[in-house]
Protein backbone atom coordinates (compact mmCIF):
# COMPACT_ATOMS: atom_id res chain seq x y z
CA UNK A 1 0.00 0.00 0.00
CA UNK A 2 1.28 3.45 -0.90
CA UNK A 3 1.44 6.10 1.79
CA UNK A 4 1.29 9.84 1.11
CA UNK A 5 4.28 11.62 2.62
CA UNK A 6 5.53 15.19 2.77
CA UNK A 7 9.23 15.73 3.42
CA UNK A 8 10.96 18.94 4.48
CA UNK A 9 14.39 19.70 3.01
CA UNK A 10 16.77 22.34 4.34
CA UNK A 11 20.36 23.44 3.91
CA UNK A 12 22.51 26.45 4.71
CA UNK A 13 26.05 25.17 4.04
CA UNK A 14 28.11 24.11 1.00
CA UNK A 15 25.98 25.59 -1.81
CA UNK A 16 22.54 24.98 -0.27
CA UNK A 17 20.51 24.98 -3.48
CA UNK A 18 22.82 22.34 -4.96
CA UNK A 19 22.42 20.28 -1.78
CA UNK A 20 18.63 20.42 -2.14
CA UNK A 21 18.72 19.50 -5.83
CA UNK A 22 20.95 16.50 -5.20
CA UNK A 23 18.79 15.41 -2.26
CA UNK A 24 15.65 15.45 -4.43
CA UNK A 25 17.39 13.21 -6.96
CA UNK A 26 18.57 10.80 -4.24
CA UNK A 27 15.11 10.63 -2.66
CA UNK A 28 13.42 10.05 -6.02
CA UNK A 29 15.74 7.09 -6.61
CA UNK A 30 14.96 5.36 -3.31
CA UNK A 31 13.38 1.96 -3.76
CA UNK A 32 9.68 2.15 -2.91
CA UNK A 33 9.41 5.92 -3.42
CA UNK A 34 7.53 7.84 -6.10
CA UNK A 35 8.00 11.61 -6.26
CA UNK A 36 4.81 13.59 -6.99
CA UNK A 37 5.79 17.20 -6.38
CA UNK A 38 8.58 19.59 -5.46
CA UNK A 39 7.79 22.99 -3.99
CA UNK A 40 9.57 26.20 -4.79
CA UNK A 41 12.69 27.00 -2.79
CA UNK A 42 12.32 29.43 0.10
CA UNK A 43 15.11 31.34 1.83
CA UNK A 44 14.60 32.13 5.50
CA UNK A 45 16.46 33.47 8.48
CA UNK A 46 17.61 30.77 10.89
CA UNK A 47 15.45 30.00 13.91
CA UNK A 48 16.97 29.23 17.28
CA UNK A 49 20.72 29.66 16.73
CA UNK A 50 20.90 32.92 14.76
CA UNK A 51 24.66 33.23 14.07
CA UNK A 52 24.62 31.27 10.80
CA UNK A 53 23.74 31.72 7.12
CA UNK A 54 20.16 31.83 5.85
CA UNK A 55 18.47 28.52 5.15
CA UNK A 56 17.15 27.28 1.83
CA UNK A 57 14.09 25.05 2.20
CA UNK A 58 11.65 23.07 0.08
CA UNK A 59 8.99 20.41 0.56
CA UNK A 60 8.50 17.19 -1.41
CA UNK A 61 5.28 15.30 -1.92
CA UNK A 62 5.73 11.60 -2.48
CA UNK A 63 4.19 8.21 -2.08
CA UNK A 64 6.04 5.28 -0.59
CA UNK A 65 5.66 1.66 0.34
CA UNK A 66 8.29 2.14 3.06
CA UNK A 67 7.20 2.25 6.68
CA UNK A 68 8.11 5.49 8.53
CA UNK A 69 11.16 4.03 10.28
CA UNK A 70 12.66 2.67 7.04
CA UNK A 71 12.04 5.97 5.26
CA UNK A 72 13.70 7.85 8.12
CA UNK A 73 16.72 5.52 7.96
CA UNK A 74 17.02 6.13 4.21
CA UNK A 75 16.81 9.91 4.73
CA UNK A 76 19.50 9.79 7.42
CA UNK A 77 21.70 7.88 4.96
CA UNK A 78 21.25 10.64 2.37
CA UNK A 79 22.05 13.30 5.00
CA UNK A 80 25.23 11.38 5.90
CA UNK A 81 26.26 11.19 2.21
CA UNK A 82 25.95 14.98 2.15
CA UNK A 83 28.25 15.42 5.14
CA UNK A 84 25.55 16.15 7.72
CA UNK A 85 26.83 16.42 11.27
CA UNK A 86 24.76 17.00 14.39
CA UNK A 87 26.92 19.26 16.54
CA UNK A 88 24.10 20.99 18.46
CA UNK A 89 20.40 21.79 18.10
CA UNK A 90 19.63 24.19 15.22
CA UNK A 91 23.27 24.13 14.06
CA UNK A 92 24.25 25.00 10.48
CA UNK A 93 23.93 21.97 8.21
CA UNK A 94 24.67 20.74 4.72
CA UNK A 95 21.36 18.91 4.56
CA UNK A 96 18.37 18.35 6.82
CA UNK A 97 15.63 15.93 5.76
CA UNK A 98 12.49 15.64 7.88
CA UNK A 99 9.33 13.59 7.54
CA UNK A 100 6.67 16.24 8.02
CA UNK A 101 3.54 14.18 7.41
CA UNK A 102 3.03 10.47 6.77
CA UNK A 103 -0.60 9.91 5.78
CA UNK A 104 -2.62 11.05 8.79
CA UNK A 105 -0.38 9.06 11.13
CA UNK A 106 0.22 10.33 14.65
CA UNK A 107 3.21 8.70 16.30
CA UNK A 108 5.58 9.63 19.07
CA UNK A 109 8.51 7.47 20.11
CA UNK A 110 12.21 7.87 20.86
CA UNK A 111 13.12 7.98 17.15
CA UNK A 112 10.29 9.69 15.29
CA UNK A 113 7.38 12.02 16.01
CA UNK A 114 4.65 12.40 13.40
CA UNK A 115 3.51 14.82 12.32
CA UNK A 116 6.78 16.71 12.72
CA UNK A 117 6.38 18.38 16.13
CA UNK A 118 7.20 21.92 14.95
CA UNK A 119 5.97 21.92 11.34
CA UNK A 120 2.96 24.10 12.23
CA UNK A 121 5.26 26.76 13.76
CA UNK A 122 7.55 27.31 10.77
CA UNK A 123 6.83 29.45 7.74
CA UNK A 124 9.59 27.62 5.82
CA UNK A 125 7.52 24.43 6.19
CA UNK A 126 3.99 25.81 5.88
CA UNK A 127 4.45 27.92 2.74
CA UNK A 128 6.00 25.19 0.57
CA UNK A 129 3.65 22.57 2.06
CA UNK A 130 0.61 24.66 1.17
CA UNK A 131 2.05 25.26 -2.30
CA UNK A 132 1.90 21.48 -2.91
CA UNK A 133 -1.27 20.75 -0.93
CA UNK A 134 -3.43 23.86 -0.37
CA UNK A 135 -5.99 21.89 1.66
CA UNK A 136 -3.42 20.04 3.75
CA UNK A 137 -4.49 19.09 7.27
CA UNK A 138 -1.87 18.51 9.95
CA UNK A 139 -3.04 15.59 12.09
CA UNK A 140 -4.01 16.79 15.55
CA UNK A 141 -3.56 20.45 14.52
CA UNK A 142 -6.05 21.10 11.75
CA UNK A 143 -5.66 22.93 8.42
CA UNK A 144 -2.06 23.95 7.75
CA UNK A 145 -3.18 27.33 6.42
CA UNK A 146 -4.66 28.19 9.82
CA UNK A 147 -1.14 28.21 11.32
CA UNK A 148 0.38 30.73 8.87
CA UNK A 149 -0.68 33.88 10.78
CA UNK A 150 1.35 32.68 13.78
CA UNK A 151 4.46 32.66 11.57
CA UNK A 152 4.05 36.18 10.21
CA UNK A 153 7.09 37.43 12.13
CA UNK A 154 9.43 34.96 10.36
CA UNK A 155 11.44 36.45 7.49
CA UNK A 156 11.03 34.29 4.38
CA UNK A 157 11.44 34.78 0.64
CA UNK A 158 10.18 32.57 -2.20
CA UNK A 159 13.02 32.08 -4.68
CA UNK A 160 11.54 29.83 -7.38
CA UNK A 161 11.86 26.29 -8.65
CA UNK A 162 14.72 23.91 -7.93
CA UNK A 163 16.86 23.03 -10.94
CA UNK A 164 16.74 19.26 -10.67
CA UNK A 165 17.80 16.60 -13.11
CA UNK A 166 15.80 13.55 -14.03
CA UNK A 167 14.08 12.00 -11.06
CA UNK A 168 12.77 8.65 -12.21
CA UNK A 169 11.07 7.12 -9.21
CA UNK A 170 11.70 3.57 -8.12
CA UNK A 171 8.33 2.13 -7.30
Amino acid sequence: MDHEVFLGLGSNLDTPERQLCQAVTHIAHLCGVRLHGVSSVYRSAPLGYADQPAFFNAVLRLSTTLPPSALLDALHGIEHEHGRTREFRNAPRTLDLDILLYDQLRQEDAVLTLPHPRCHERAFVLLPLLELAPDCVIPGRGPARDWLPGCSNQAIEKLGALEIGETHSNH
